[in-house]
């Protein structure tokens, strides 16, 4: 079940009780403190009493305070804070009169209250806090200090101190560190733990007033007398703030409280709780509804229980209010109740039981989902990032990282300790009350039969912690990890499938059994592997032991000491082992033996054994096996003992085991050590005796080294005679008789005939010929031939060698005896000896070097060697060496080498493989490898091997495939068949169908089912291949069934032919009426069963039938069914029932009815008389209209009706339009009510209205009124016309206003007629009826409106003199003309609204023109709205050029906007510009979208610049004194010269000199085209070294457009320029990535060319030669006009202004002019005589 907690819940308060009620006076409530066991609560009011409550605020104890000085009887004090000790035994007590006081007040409710600790201050305490982690804790002091005060050592140490007393403390969620406000505001945070947070002690913040109200959750919150509530993050910086001092009805906050989990916040002023709960998503602190609480005063204390479900609050007054916290509560299945109390925090509590689990999120995580497990024991909680898992009896919550997983995980609650979570092949074990993971591993089985853990369920001697698993890695393998440090301790491969695994309580055995019942036991330690068991139907360790218990068929198997599995206990049951139950000292094996349930009981001592051994109690261990018989079992025992007592030097309990076991002479070894030890310093003995004794010699001999022993450590060796060993220590040791030794050695060893030991110690020592002697003699060769070959000088010695060899060969030691004659070069007789010795590896080696020939033979030797020895497979390569191919292939195919086979064979010729790829084949087809069969069979030609195999493997589909590449189509159809009819004859008839079906041949199968009458495969082949066939086939099966006579079988395929009629016929006629009446209610429904019931009783007859619908119940239906089919004279006979006597009526009405709609009328009235019915009879006649009958039955039968005969008369009457005789006859029936009826049906108002004055007066006025409302809402416009003028002709002029006034659209949609009929109502009106005449009017009028006859209702309003609404129908209606006539005439003061009016609607309707001759400006503003823009200038344009140069701005704006700005340059081409300061954006706004989109080098972009040239040039003379548009003029300009420069060669210098000027406008222009322009021309021109910085500084400013800062730009190179630093950069690139790799690369390119530096050309200043300032002297330079240069000599000056130009720059230039023609360098000197003015000096010099 899942619980789901949304983030954007709110904290609520519920008031439960008040704990102390309100005092008339002042009686302040001074702290509060929780326990943290949630337990307790303690209050302390002015009294100084300590208040002590229980969790559910019933008040259980208290106790006084005392004060710190004895004799202050008055108690002048006051206790200012409380707090309770981690374990919730003792309260910590901080009074005013500087000391705090620790009462310890125990565990249960009436324990006597002492003092344990006090601890006096220099002043008043003021507040305390004590985290539930420290055995410390925290006060906050007047005096401005914070100290700690420990209760360990009754001694308190100063944290930290200001100068301002201290107003509040209060510790983060995690108590790892406190916030302490003061008297100034300052607010200082200490630290126990930072938590990995980086963050310091030391103040954090001054809050704006004393901060009373401090609180520390998700912030840092404060707050006091200036009603603001602040919140703070950890650095001090204001996040939040809630300001309430303009409210009021707040006072100031006095005290704050934070939830447990730090989401919740409430904070006490005047009456008020205020609640703020976080919002993790948003990070921001939201309001809730704040607690009003009327009469409580002043809140002094508040305080939240610590799992966070109540909150307690206490006033001035000394009241004590107890508040129930939670977000939300939600009951599970009635078993458990849910309290959230904050995003991150649950409260699961048992509603059984009354226990609480807190689930909290250690991280502060929102907990989204809450699930409870386990049969109801464990819970487990979601976070986003964690799990939190919980055991509900224990109380152990852990909370481990956690990834979303889909919920996909499964929780496995098996093990009391563990929790087992597998997720996606992964098993995870959680330890519960451990916030980590306990292990991880890899593992697809889940089931806990197949996975042991064990957790510190025994202790081990030596370990803290034992923690294991064992599971299983894959069906064979298991894997023991320990889980402490993550390694693997064993890993154990088995070859069957393991079914159960089981750890000890020690983990250090294993008990695994696999699906062979087969019981087996793994030691961990030694990784031994024994078989316990076969027929092992169970297995269980005992409880608190290692004693195992199983069963083998009849026989319950134990093991008492499991260290000897040979050592069983066998008792015979006759049952099956249910269960093993160890309690109260006993352990019993429950037994099931089919009726009874039987207990063996086991040894309990020997159990206890392992427990004592376990435990290290030897000693009862002892007496366990003194009270025992020496059996098998206990002889184990006895030897496990004493081996474990030796290892702990327990040496009489080791004495006493072995002479338990007999073992005297470990007995007396023993006996004699623990004589002869009494000392300590001779302990080192007793060791490496023991050790001696546990043939340890090493360990004995280190013992004995250490102390310094030689000598005893070398006898130790000799009397063990370990001579060697001995010798080793004298060596090590220079022991001085060590030759001595040596020589008692080889003297020892020649006595005792050890030659071989003696040679050895000889070879050691150098005498090698010796040696080589002493070998010989004690018959080992093959050392004296390694002596011999190893020394030149022995081998020479022909003699010895001979001697040797022929000892060797004696011996068959053949390879040895090659290897010597190959050392004394007797090649030939090595080869020999190699060959005998059948050592053809030496043999080859030696013949690769002397006898290449002899190689081939020998690898076929060696093959034919390997072969007899069966080693097949090592063969094979030796007959390859050897070219002999079949014996390889033979090889191979005897060792099942089948991939060398086909790697063999396949190197063969074809005539020789054929013959082996169908062994090949035969191999994969008995391995079942068919597809690897097929291609061998196919490869070797013999596929009808192929289709055999598949044929047999009942691979139909496959076969058929195989067939259809090598047999004709008629062939596999005839193979097909054959086996199909052979299947068919064995009875195999489903291989058969697919034969059949597999060749196409489906109605074979048919057949064969059909012959088998197999019906239902018959159908079903006929439902697959014959469809249409189905139903017929169903049909032709049931006909035939039925011929046959079995009904059933033909009744199934009639049903499912769809033909269930003639089921029922075919048990018709076979008299099967009860199944006829089955088939015929299952497939038909009641209908068809009435029918067949119906025919069945008619076969019947008499009161037979009666009796057999009876007995179905259908008696009343076959009636009613013999009535509907007109068999009445059967019906009647079964109406003869006394239970269908009421029934008889009914059938005779059914007969007269019957007979009415036959025509036999006289029949019918007969029937109807019968079935008392004359009425019907009457309505017969009536509706037969024989009025004589109806009147004569009338009045012999039912005198009643003789009415409604009259009734029918009239009606036929009025029919007719014969009025006067209708009318006649419904006086005669009395019923003049009807006669009014049919008169107002037939419109004859008149005629009504008298038959109601004379018959009926009281209903008169009813009559009229209807009348009345028959007018009103009539339809037809004649029905109201027609009485509207009678009253009119009649001088009743009202009635008739009235009546001309419902004339309305619901009558007639003919306006002229409304339109006429109105005005009639109104004349009437004016002319007789004047007091109605505004009334009618303003009806009129309005109505008029309605149908749009605006005109006409102008003028009824008009007729009334409404001037101001006749003028509005007039405006409506486009009558401007009336409308002023009537404003002038009659209502002057509308006449300025007439025409504001006709202005509006000629905006409306788009008349502009006609607008403009009323409102120029709102005509301009219509046209431009419009996009009339040509129209619009046009008009402005004789508006005066204040209108104009507006209008131009809007329209190059909305050009701007759309991206059109050459089209907006063209317009202030055409109308000019203006100086109006509005417009300056928008002339910044062009410059800028034009530098972005016109190129900066192209011919063609000329006519851009040197439009916007002019346009600047237009806007600086009006401004000259703006330089920023001076700036963009001369951009323009310099662009302008660039661009006509373009195409001309010799100008090419003008046009570079241009764009490196432009860089001194980089603040303007694109700061990356300008630089990448300006590089591109120097490169273009040869400048390669300005060319290099600048695409250098191109490409740093591309880098810096992807990075969005120029704090990574290197301005170095422009340092000393007028260059400017201060870029803007673009949004994006304005140079395409091709270009600017392609600059990239020239860059990369040049830097490694020496020739080009990475400096700017400079000039005559010593300056960069394009800057105007010489940053030598701060001169300014004259810049070129023409190229943007610094002028220095050679100027040329202008008349009209002060400009210059370079001389040789504008002679080049004047010179290209005359020489290309060109009309862009003609432009710009025509701009340059306009603007500049014409040389001085005409007569252009060109020296």
């Amino acid at each position: 079940q899942h619980y789901f907690i949304q983030s954007n819940l709110r904290m609520q308060l519920r008031y439960l009780k008040s704990l102390v009620n309100a005092q008339d006076g002042q009686a302040k409530v001074t702290a509060f403190a929780w326990s943290p066991n949630n337990a307790k609560l303690a209050v302390v009011t002015v009294d100084k009493v300590v208040l002590l409550f229980d969790d559910h605020g019933e008040k259980r104890d208290k106790f006084s305070t005392k004060a710190s000085d004895p004799n202050n009887v008055k108690k002048q004090y006051q206790v200012k804070a409380l707090a309770f000790s981690p374990d919730s035994t003792r309260i910590a007590v901080g009074q005013t009169d500087d000391i705090v006081f620790v009462y310890k007040i125990g565990e249960e409710w009436g324990e006597r209250k002492t003092i344990c600790n006090k601890f006096l201050q220099e002043c008043a305490v003021t507040s305390m806090v004590w985290p539930p982690d420290q055995p410390a804790f925290i006060i906050g002091l007047a005096s401005g200090k914070v100290r700690l005060c420990n209760v360990r050592t009754n001694k308190s140490q100063p944290l930290y101190g200001t100068d301002s007393c201290v107003v509040a403390l209060a510790a983060n969620p995690s108590n790892k560190a406190i916030i302490s406000g003061h008297a100034d505001g300052a607010i200082l945070r200490y630290f126990f733990d930072n938590e990995g947070t980086g963050l310091s002690h030391g103040q954090i913040v001054r809050h704006s007033c004393a901060p009373y109200a401090l609180a520390w959750g998700s912030s840092i919150v404060a707050a006091g007398c200036d009603k603001r509530i602040i919140m703070y993050n950890p650095d001090g910086k204001i996040t939040q703030q809630f300001d309430y001092s303009r409210d009021k009805d707040e006072k100031e906050f006095t005290v704050a409280a934070n939830s447990p989990s730090g989401h919740s916040l409430v904070l006490g002023s005047f009456n008020r709780l205020r609640v703020f709960n976080w919002a993790p998503r948003k990070q921001v602190w939201e309001e809730g509804t704040p607690k009003n609480i009327p009469n409580l005063y002043t809140i002094t204390a508040l305080s939240w229980k610590k799992d966070g479900s109540r909150l307690i609050c206490g006033s001035l007054c000394g009241a004590v209010d107890l508040f129930d916290c939670c977000l939300r509560r939600t009951i599970y299945k009635n078993k458990f109740e849910m309290t959230y109390v904050g995003l991150s925090q649950v409260i699961v509590k048992n509603l059984q039981s009354g226990t609480r689990v807190v689930v909290k999120s250690h991280y502060s995580y929102e907990i989204q989902k809450v699930n409870i497990m386990g049969n109801d024991k464990y819970i487990v909680a979601y976070t986003s990032d964690t799990l939190l898992l919980g055991d509900l009896k224990t109380f152990r919550i852990s909370e481990i990282a956690w990834s979303a997983t889909g919920g996909n995980e499964k929780f496995v609650f098996e093990h009391s300790n563990v929790c087992m979570i597998f997720n996606a092949g992964e098993l995870t074990l959680v330890e519960y009350g451990t916030n980590d993971i306990l292990g991880s591993v890899r593992t697809e089985f889940m089931s806990p039969h197949l996975i042991s853990v064990r957790i510190n369920e025994r202790r081990i001697r030596g370990k803290e912690d034992n923690k294991k698993i064992a599971y299983l890695v894959d069906l064979k393998t298991i894997s023991i990890v320990d889980l402490m440090f993550g390694i693997t301790l064993a890993t154990i491969s088995h070859d069957t499938r393991i079914d159960w695994v089981e750890l000890n309580e020690t983990s250090r055995k294993l008990l695994f059994r696999d699906k062979k019942l087969r019981l087996h036991l793994y030691d961990v330690e030694t990784q031994a592997r024994t078989t316990l068991l076969n027929y092992c139907s169970y297995v269980q360790w005992v409880p608190m032991s290692d004693v195992c218990v199983a069963q083998n068929r009849s026989n319950l198997c134990v093991w008492y000491n499991i260290d000897c599995p040979e050592r069983v206990t066998m008792v015979t049951i006759k049952g099956d082992i249910e269960d093993l139950e160890r309690a109260e000292g006993k352990t019993e094996v429950v037994v099931n033996e089919g009726v009874t349930t039987i207990s063996y009981t086991l040894d309990e001592g020997l159990i206890e054994f392992g427990t004592a051994i376990d435990d290290g109690d030897y000693s009862r261990a002892v007496q366990y096996l003194e009270t025992l018989e020496l059996t098998p079992e206990t002889e184990a025992m006895w030897k496990t003992l004493s081996q474990l007592s030796l290892e702990s030097e327990q040496l009489h309990i080791a004495e006493r085991c072995y002479a338990a076991l007999g073992n005297v002479s470990r007995v007396r070894y023993l006996r004699n050590l623990r004589d002869n030890d009494q000392t300590n310093e001779d302990h080192f003995r007793v060791k490496a005796k023991l050790a001696v004794l546990d043939k340890q010699f090493k360990t004995a001999e280190a013992l004995y080294l250490e102390q310094g022993y030689v000598d005893e450590a070398m006898e130790m060796y000799q009397e063990l005679h370990k001579w060697d060993d001995a010798l080793r220590v004298a060596e090590n040791k220079n022991h001085p008789e060590l030759e001595l030794l040596r020589r008692n050695y080889f003297q020892w060893l020649t006595d005792t005939q050890q030659e071989e030991k003696a040679g050895e110690l000889l070879e050691k020592e150098g005498d090698y010929m010796s040696a080589l002697q002493m070998y010989i003699k004690a018959g080992l060769p093959a050392k004296a031939a390694r002596i011999a070959i190893s020394h030149d000088q022995i081998a020479s010695q022909t003699d010895i060698i001979e001697r040797i060899a022929a000892q060797l060969v004696k011996g068959g030691l053949h390879e040895r005896a090659g290897d010597l004659f190959e050392k004394i070069n007797q090649n030939q007789r090595a080869l020999e000896c190699f060959r005998q010795g059948k050592a053809f590896r030496r043999a080859v080696e030696l013949a690769r070097f002397v006898f290449p020939k002899e190689v081939i033979s020998l690898e076929e030797e060696w093959g034919d060697f390997l072969a007899s020895q069966q080693q097949m497979d090592a063969a094979i390569s030796h007959y390859i060496e050897a070219g002999k191919s079949i014996k390889a292939i033979e090889a191979a195919i005897q060792s099942r080498q089948w991939s060398k086979v086909i790697q063999i064979v396949e190197a063969q010729e074809e005539s020789i493989a054929k013959k082996y790829y169908k062994v090949i084949a035969d191999h994969y087809s008995h391995v079942g490898e068919y597809a690897h069969a097929e291609r061998f069979y196919t490869r070797g030609e013999t596929p009808e091997h192929a289709v055999e195999m598949y044929i047999s493997q009942n691979e139909w589909e496959a076969a058929h495939k195989v067939a259809m590449t090598c047999m004709k189509p008629e062939e596999i159809a005839v193979l097909y068949i054959t086996h199909a009819q052979d299947m068919e004859a064995k009875g195999r008839y489903r291989e058969a169908e697919k034969l059949y079906l597999t060749v196409k041949e489906p109605d074979l199968a048919i057949n064969m089912y059909k012959k088998l009458r197999q019906y239902d495969s018959m159908i079903r082949l006929v439902s697959i291949y014959h469809n249409d066939l189905l139903n017929d086939t169903h049909l032709h099966l049931g006909k035939e069934l039925e011929g046959e006579g079995q009904y059933k079988g033909a009744e199934k395929h009639y049903i499912e032919g769809g033909d269930w009629k003639s089921c029922v016929n075919m048990y018709r006629v076979a008299d099967m009426w009860d199944d006829a009446f089955r088939v015929a209610k299952q497939q038909g429904g009641a209908n068809a069963a009435k029918q067949v019931a119906y025919v069945w009783s008619k076969t019947l007859g008499g009161d037979s039938a009666i009796r057999l619908l009876v007995k179905l119940g259908l008696l009343e239906q076959c009636i009613d069914y013999a009535a509907e089919t007109g068999a009445f004279p059967y019906a009647f006979e079964l109406c003869k029932h006394p239970t269908m006597a009421d029934k008889l009526p009914d059938i005779y009405l059914k007969h007269a009815m019957h007979l009415e709609d036959e025509g036999k009328f006289g029949e019918a009235e007969a029937s109807f008389i019968k079935a008392s019915k004359p009425k019907e009879a009457v309505l017969m006649y009536v509706h037969c209209q024989d009025w004589d009958s109806a009147q004569r039955i009338a009045e012999a039968h039912d005198p009643s009706s003789v009415p409604d005969v009259l009734v029918g008369q009239a009606r036929v009457a009025f029919d007719n339009k014969e009025f006067s005789k209708a009318e006649t006859f419904l006086l005669r029936a009395e019923r003049p009510e009807l006669a009014v009826k049919f008169y107002k049906d037939g419109g004859r108002w008149e005629d009504a209205m008298r038959i109601t004055q004379e018959y009926i007066p009281h209903k008169l006025q009813e009559i009229q009124d209807q009348y009345e409302s028959f007018l009103a809402t009539s339809t037809g416009g004649d029905d109201l016309l027609t009485p509207a003028k009678t009253w009119e002709a009649n001088g009743d002029y009202s009635r008739a206003i009235e009546a001309y006034l419902k004339m309305t659209l619901m009558q007639t949609t003919d306006y002229a007629l409304l339109e006429e009929v109105w005005y009639k109502a109104l004349e009437l009106a004016l002319k007789f009826v004047p007091m109605k005449a505004n009334s009618v009017g303003d009806t009129v009028a309005q109505r008029l409106a309605e149908i749009s006859r605006f005109e006409s209702a102008g003028e009824a309003y008009l007729s009334v003199e409404n001037y101001k609404a006749c003028i509005d129908m007039f405006i409506r209606g486009d009558k401007w003309d009336r409308a002023r006539a009537v404003a002038r005439e009659h209502a002057p003061q509308f006449e300025q609204k007439v025409e504001e009016a006709y202005v509006e609607s000629l905006k409306k309707r788009g008349k502009a023109e006609e607008l403009a001759s009323v409102d120029v400006i709102a005509g301009l503003d219509l046209l431009a709205n419009r996009g009339q823009w040509a129209k619009c200038l046009q008009t402005a344009q004789q508006e005066g050029k204040q209108v104009l140069n507006k209008y131009v701005a809007l329209y190059a704006a909305q050009l701007l906007q759309d991206g059109q700005a050459i089209q907006a340059l063209g317009v202030f081409t055409q109308y000019g510009v203006s100086e109006n300061p509005a417009n300056f954006n928008l002339y910044r706004r062009l410059c800028n979208d034009l530098f972005v989109l016109e190129s900066f080098s192209s011919l063609t972009a000329y006519k851009t610049w040197s439009a916007l040239r002019d346009v600047m040039a237009e806007l600086v003379d009006k401004l000259p004194d703006n330089k920023e548009f001076n700036s963009l003029l001369q951009c323009s300009h310099l662009l302008a010269v660039r661009t006509s420069s373009a195409g001309h060669k010799q100008l090419f210098e003008i046009g570079t000199k241009c764009a490196v000027s432009l860089l001194r406008y980089t603040n303007y222009l694109l700061p990356d085209k300008a630089f990448y322009e300006a590089g591109i021309a120097c490169r273009n021109i040869g400048w390669n070294n300005m060319a290099f910085v600048f695409l250098n500084r191109f490409l740093d400013i591309y880098d810096a457009i992807e990075d969005g800062s120029t704090d990574m730009l290197d301005h170095s190179d422009f340092a000393d320029t007028d260059v400017p630093y201060d870029i803007i950069l673009p949004e994006d690139h304005s140079i395409p990535e091709e270009e600017r790799e392609e600059a990239k690369e020239w860059v990369l390119a040049v830097s490694m060319d020496q020739r080009v530096q990475q400096v700017l050309n400079t000039d005559e200043r010593g300056c960069y030669e394009a800057s105007l300032l010489n940053v030598h002297n701060n001169v300014r330079s004259q810049q070129c006009i023409l190229t943007g240069y610094p002028v220095l000599r050679g100027e040329i000056a202008f008349k009209n202004s002060g400009n210059v130009a370079n001389k040789d720059d504008w002679n080049v230039y004047v010179m290209a002019r005359k020489v290309s023609h060109s009309v862009e360098c003609q432009d710009v000197l025509t701009y340059l005589q306009q603007f500049a003015g014409a040389p001085a000096n005409p007569s252009y010099s060109f020296q």
